[in-house]
């Protein structure tokens, strides 16, 4: 009988407890794979493990186009995820989206989370803000395109391991090591935005009108100038001498690097990871290359990578969206930018996580480490080298890709391919334009 009635007490107790608060789940898209995804990952735990409110969901998605493709078919039908990582590349296509995303600083005002865009890096936040000054998007993993060698080749080839510093003395050097027995003495990431967009940049010259679509959406390409035909031509004939292994569009150059088939590579920052990882070579980080006969080269590269932008759905709760904002002051924190800046070679986005690193001695140990934040800043950004905004730039970016796949292939001469990827590429601006009038 007692143990009925104290069963029953218990009983009743349980009835009027509080129930357990469930987390507010926080849905983050992203693109990064192998290593650079374990530290997403990574991440994600500890911001959950941090507090209890929410929990991200960090799920990848697929290479940048595929995510983003995604990510808007998920727009709608109602249910997008609360964050999306975007390559730079799409900002533009981002920003005409409307109605499908809420602006960072909306989000952190709302939220009341202290937010201050004077923080980050000029050279980073001003590719993700609007001409009033808002930020639209958090800078996330931002990069720049950096020059490396692999010392153990080098030395093979019986030279000093000393990474060149003009194209003239690359084309020199990858002659030296072809004759050495090096099957590759040169490969690249990225084509269009290592040797067309930091080219320009570095060299500060525009890629297209309208402060490189900075100013205004009725914009055009420029990039068949005698510069870029000139480079274009250049890696043309490199690549029928053998100088020159092409990898493909995206990041392919790095394994090539990173295994030791590669001499000279030019890729992204965030390359460092997977060279560290493979741990095959001997290397070092350095600027880009420049052409000595240009005046005023070389000036500051700009950023590549990725931001999260906010999307929005109906019916999302202001909690989802005050989670959101909490994530993000986790991720700008000096704490984590340091610890993600060291661990993947990814720019430092804050002031402060810049100068956390440099305190702490990293740079004295890694002195290739603190070479992003001086190159993206080795001077005052100009009108050529702020960044880029064009609409529908993806497509626009693989149609100058095709173009230049075609110099490197001996089928186009340099001049054509180039005048061929304006026309083309402006085809793809018209059809942005009139879409967004």
């Amino acid at each position: 009988m007692k143990l009925r009635l104290l069963a029953a007490a218990l009983a009743a107790a349980g009835a009027f407890a509080a129930p357990a608060q469930a987390q507010t789940e926080i849905q983050w898209w992203h693109s990064m794979g192998g290593a650079l995804g374990d530290r997403v990952n990574g991440l994600a735990e500890k911001f959950n493990a941090s507090q209890k409110e929410y929990k991200v969901v960090a799920t990848y998605k697929g290479q940048y186009p595929v995510s983003m493709t995604a990510a808007i078919a998920a727009f709608r039908a109602g249910n997008p995820p609360h964050i999306l990582q975007v390559f730079e590349v799409g900002t533009a296509t981002m920003m005409a989206a409307k109605g499908a995303i809420v602006p960072v600083a909306t989000v952190m005002k709302n939220a009341k989370e202290p937010f201050d865009p004077k923080a980050y890096l000029p050279t980073v936040s001003g590719y993700y803000t609007d001409l009033k000054g808002n930020m639209l998007s958090l800078p996330f993993n931002s990069s720049t395109a950096l020059f490396y060698i692999n010392k153990d080749a080098f030395k093979k080839a019986g030279l000093e391991p000393v990474a060149p510093k003009t194209w003239k003395e690359v084309v020199a050097t990858a002659e030296k090591l072809k004759a050495a027995g090096i099957d590759c003495p040169y490969t690249t990431a990225w084509p269009s935005w290592v040797h067309i967009e930091n080219f320009s940049a570095w060299h500060n010259v525009p890629i297209g009108t309208k402060q490189n679509g900075m100013g205004g959406v009725d914009t055009k390409f420029t990039i068949d100038s005698p510069l870029h035909v000139r480079h274009v031509a250049m890696l043309g004939d490199m690549a029928k001498k053998g100088l020159f292994v092409y990898a493909g569009r995206t990041n392919q150059g790095d394994a090539k690097f990173s295994s030791g088939e590669c001499a000279m590579f030019t890729g992204s920052a965030s390359a460092q990871a997977g060279i560290k990882k493979a741990g095959k070579i001997d290397w070092s980080p350095h600027f880009l290359p420049y052409h000595d006969d240009v005046k005023g080269a070389p000036q500051n590269s700009i950023i590549g990578g990725a931001s999260l932008w906010v999307m929005a759905a109906k019916g999302r709760k202001p909690d989802e969206y005050k989670g959101v904002a909490k994530f993000l002051s986790f991720l700008s924190q000096p704490e984590i930018q340091m610890e993600w800046h060291t661990g993947t070679g990814y720019v430092p986005i804050t002031l402060a996580a810049y100068e956390l690193t440099r305190k702490s001695g990293y740079y004295d140990k890694e002195p290739g480490a603190a070479l992003t934040v001086q190159q993206l800043t080795n001077k005052a950004p100009t009108a050529n080298s702020k960044g880029l905004r064009f609409g529908n730039f993806v497509q626009g970016r693989e149609v100058i890709e095709e173009e230049m796949e075609a110099v490197f292939a001996g089928t186009k001469d340099a001049k054509t391919a180039m005048a061929d990827a304006v026309r083309r590429g402006n085809d793809i601006l018209r059809k942005f334009q009139a879409a967004n009038k």
